[in-house]
């Protein structure tokens, strides 16, 4: 009984003293550039110096977009930076990498892609709970300049009435 009591205690602050993986890279120029219609959560194939490189947060999504070829769903322009252990052999930076989603989405991705206008771009990448790296992807249509200005005005005054609640 006492040896089941001292191994849940050690389970317990091992689990509070480890930190979960707070990686979290962001493409904030997307929402501004962007309309955002339809959000979707994509799998990512890596390799594993790739996965040791964003666990450092060592990557940008900043000028990557999406696009399809032979039915799938590929990211291009991800840049992750090669992971300094790893052999001599690493891959290239930017590589195309392949999005992994469900068939049923691909297609209505499809589909409106056909729509004038319309692109895919990534919005951020994670990891999920179980570890696995994640791409956050938007279907999205661009904004003209006069939208941009609104969105900056928006938040311009939306910062205005939180100085004036603050004070």
């Amino acid at each position: 009984m006492n040896f089941l009591n001292v191994g849940f205690y050690l389970i317990l602050k091992f689990s509070i003293l480890m930190k979960p993986n707070q990686v979290n890279i962001k493409n904030k120029k997307a929402a501004f550039e962007y309309e955002l219609i339809d959000k979707y959560e994509a799998g990512i194939m890596l390799n594993g110096a790739e996965i040791k490189s964003i666990r450092a947060g060592k990557a940008s999504i900043k000028e990557a977009y999406c696009f399809f070829k032979r039915n799938e769903l590929w990211i291009k322009s991800m840049h992750i930076s090669p992971y300094g252990p790893a052999s001599y052999n690493n891959e290239p930076p930017t590589r195309d990498r392949k999005l992994l989603l469900h068939t049923a989405e691909l297609e209505k991705l499809q589909k409106a892609l056909k729509d004038k206008g319309l692109t895919i771009v990534p919005l951020r990448v994670y990891l999920s709970d179980s570890g696995y790296a994640k791409v956050q992807i938007a279907l999205a249509r661009g904004k003209k300049l006069h939208d941009k200005r609104e969105s900056l005005k928006a938040k311009q005054d939306e910062r205005a009435m939180d100085r004036a609640l603050k004070h």
